[in-house]
């Protein structure tokens, strides 16, 4: 994952100004120095990692914060603070034209997740009720205009394209169509190069001009590294983009280019793409990132995340379940499978308060296979089993375990556990029958 690295730095560099009970200048600025090296092995711009250290030095070496009652924690909220003004403040929203349909052009070089990122969008809006079209615009790079059919077809999303002809007019003929078919949404997904040149930026320019697109959204690949900087200025002065998405961010990136982008250019980061699935592609929050970054969680994105994942309708299907004691392995096998949409449990953890700021988790063997484990277990059950487990004999449970590839033992386990579940929600439940708290602690 992104800032992992730089994440474990800072840990460390705070860590250690914790344990000092007063700090001194020389103090600060040592740690400071910690905290510039992280941010350019971190692939940080030079001159915006030099400016940042600037800004956070000379408030935390002020009299108000060395002599304060906590002082390393004051020094903490100036660096995250920083970090946030850096990326940007506050969450950048797409804006939409009042005259339909509104046009966003996708910019970038080959290889950055363009068309991939393109469909993930366009799946989003659609999400939210507009109906867009995707324009096929690359006809170049070969099997360019197939990929993005495939991308359309797997969102059941429509692409326009022309086959191999003038991109310029592609997009033109795009706008017309949208504007015959009722689609209030185009996506024109534009050629890229393997490094950027004159006549890639005129085609552009060109496209541009045509569609008149109501933002210009620049695709960057994070494992690009300081050289993103120069990357995103050079769009930028040609075209002048109107905001940047991020891909890739879940790859082993040092993710710097989230830290520059956003200074170089001035636009805002709107987008991070932080896997291969629709959900993965996460709305950009400034202040968020910066508490990831620092490692104090991020609890707003884990309940976004557990939103998209838990169906409304099923949730409260289950709470009536719950509360009826009526709680399946059908049910149990539901819940997991709604937890693994969430994404990989380390990364969750990350999210929350006093986990990634404490404690190393690369460290800690967190096993995401175990669920897929559970997972085969119930599924080689039958209906009856799963809706009774009490059922479940040994002669029941050496089939069971034949069939999923596991060990009796690790039905037994998962029976038990299960069993322990159910036991919990019924003290539970008995505890707010009737608003009074009947279960008593031993203690």
């Amino acid at each position: 994952m992104a800032f992992e690295n730089l994440s474990g730095k800072l840990r460390d560099v705070f860590k250690n100004l914790r344990g000092k009970g007063r700090l001194t200048e020389k103090d600060v600025k040592a740690a400071l120095r910690e905290v510039k090296l992280a941010l350019l092995e971190a692939d940080v711009n030079f001159k915006i990692c030099k400016d940042f250290i600037s800004r956070v030095s000379e408030k935390a070496v002020g009299t108000d914060v060395l002599e304060g009652l906590n002082p390393a924690q004051q020094v903490i909220k100036i660096v995250n603070d920083e970090l946030v003004e850096l990326m940007g403040t506050t969450r950048a929203n797409l804006t939409y034209s009042s005259k339909t349909p509104t046009v966003f052009m996708m910019a970038g070089l080959q290889g950055a997740g363009k068309t991939t990122t393109t469909g993930k969008l366009a799946a989003q809006m659609k999400h939210k009720g507009k109906r867009p079209l995707l324009a096929a615009c690359d006809v170049y790079r070969p099997a360019a205009i197939k990929q993005l059919q495939v991308v359309g077809a797997a969102y059941d999303i429509p692409v326009f394209e022309k086959g191999i002809s003038n991109p310029v007019e592609i997009a033109k003929e795009a706008v017309e169509y949208a504007k015959a078919h009722g689609n209030d949404v185009v996506i024109v997904d534009t050629a890229g190069r393997l490094h950027i040149d004159e006549e890639l930026m005129e085609e552009l320019v060109n496209i541009k001009e045509e569609v008149r697109p109501q933002e210009i959204l620049l695709v960057i690949d994070a494992m690009t590294g300081q050289d993103a900087v120069n990357v995103a200025q050079t769009f930028n002065d040609r075209l002048g983009i109107d905001g940047v998405i991020i891909t890739k961010m879940d790859g082993d990136t040092r993710g710097g280019a989230a830290l520059s982008v956003r200074a170089v250019t001035g636009k805002p980061i709107k987008f991070v793409g932080m896997g291969e699935k629709l959900e993965d592609l996460e709305p950009f929050h400034p202040d968020r990132m910066a508490s990831r970054i620092l490692g104090m969680g991020d609890v707003l994105s884990l309940i976004e995340r557990a939103q998209n994942a838990y169906d409304e309708k099923e949730a409260m299907e289950l709470e009536k379940k719950l509360k009826a004691q009526e709680f399946d392995l059908n049910d149990f096998l539901t819940q997991l499978q709604q937890i693994k949409k969430m994404g990989p449990l380390k990364d969750l953890m990350k999210m929350l308060p006093g986990i990634g700021g404490k404690i190393d988790l690369d460290a800690v063997n967190i096993d995401d296979n175990a669920t897929k484990h559970v997972e085969a277990i119930i599924q080689s059950m039958t209906k009856q089993e799963r809706a009774n487990p009490d059922i479940l004999n040994g002669s029941r449970k050496r089939r069971i375990a034949k069939g999923c590839g596991r060990s009796i033992q690790e039905v037994n386990k998962l029976l038990k556990q299960f069993s322990d579940m159910k036991k919990m929600m019924k003290q539970f439940g008995d505890m707010t029958k009737g608003g009074k708290r009947k279960f008593k602690f031993p203690f």
